[in-house]
């Protein structure tokens, strides 16, 4: 299961500016919750717990991308004690998350589109759309490969509409024909052919979801992992800020409309393909990037600018203003 959030929607009634998303990786089924912009993670693990757990269970591994809310301590914890694997995204490149990615930009897209305002309250139509509708990777509806039925919708109470797909169509009005003859030979060969047709499902979805994975993958690899540079420590880099927050991104005085790249920032380490630099607190963010996401900053002037402003010359006469002393202070 992966887990994200969208964030900067207009605030409902009860402050909410927030989705909180859960995605099952196979199925693909969708489940959503309001959260306001200061959701914690003890608050994410309770709405996981109400929303998710009640009625699947745990999901054998977790992705999620490296941001407070997930690497909280509450949260390591919790997955201790219950048995489950954490297993973490880089921060500003999402391949390992793409599925939830992609649920968020339809996800906006639609609350956009049917409704602006009151988003929150339309909210359970939109998630209850998005697993009534087929999925390009996998084939199936999410409703149908968890359930291995579609869920009744108006348009099926309407005469005329039983082999209607939304119904199950004509595998519905097979069933249904099977239930009615409850002799136990009858009844084992019902269950038996219902075995076999949901590993059929299960396994032409896991070579779906394969197939559409090394097309991911080629992708990322000619289109969004063509950077090949090696930085040191020390190196001054730049951040791109696609896959950053808008806050994130003002928190530094920046805006995404205006800069696709923010910084100058330090290399602190390196660990294989991603680099840990050095953010300001103010940014709230992993500093952890995929080296795709990252390019080496070059000073206008030919030298490499300090990660932060330093004093390197003071006048001989400093000013003196309200008895406190001015210094100049060259960035």
């Amino acid at each position: 299961m992966s887990l994200d959030f969208v964030f900067g929607l207009p605030a409902d009634d009860h402050g909410n500016t927030g989705i909180l998303v859960f995605v099952c990786r196979l199925s693909k089924l969708v489940h959503l919750a309001p959260v306001p912009d200061t959701v914690t993670g003890e608050q994410a693990a309770r709405l996981f717990v109400d929303g998710v757990f009640r009625h699947h269970g745990l999901p054998e591994t977790f992705v999620s991308d490296r941001v407070p809310r997930f690497t909280a301590a509450f949260w390591q914890t919790l997955f201790q004690l219950l048995g489950t694997r954490l297993h973490m995204s880089t921060a500003g490149h999402p391949q390992t998350d793409d599925q939830t990615e992609r649920v968020n930009r339809v996800l906006e897209d639609t609350l956009r589109s049917v409704c602006a305002t009151a988003w929150s309250e339309r909210l359970p139509v939109v998630e209850f759309a998005l697993n009534n509708a087929v999925h390009a990777s996998t084939g199936f509806t999410p409703f149908y490969l968890n359930g291995m039925r579609h869920p009744r919708v108006p348009l099926t109470l309407r005469g005329g509409t039983e082999s209607s797909i939304l119904s199950g169509g004509e595998a519905r009005k097979a069933l249904s024909s099977q239930v009615s003859d409850l002799r136990p030979v009858s009844l084992r060969k019902q269950v038996e052919s219902f075995i076999d047709t949901r590993l059929n499902v299960i396994n032409r979805v896991r070579d779906a979801v394969a197939i559409a994975q090394d097309r991911q993958k080629e992708y990322s690899d000619k289109h969004g992992r063509g950077n090949v540079i090696v930085f040191k420590v020390g190196d001054l880099v730049l951040l791109d800020t696609r896959n950053l927050p808008l806050d994130t991104v003002s928190s530094v005085g920046s805006n995404k409309l205006k800069h696709s790249f923010i910084g100058p920032f330090a290399v602190l380490a390196r660990h294989g393909a991603s680099y840990i630099n050095d953010l300001p607190k103010s940014m709230k963010t992993h500093p952890t990037f995929y080296v795709g996401r990252l390019k080496r900053y070059h000073d206008p002037q030919g030298s490499a600018a300090p990660q932060t402003p330093q004093a390197s010359r003071e006048e001989e006469d400093p000013t003196s203003r309200n008895e406190n002393q001015l210094l100049k202070v060259l960035w």
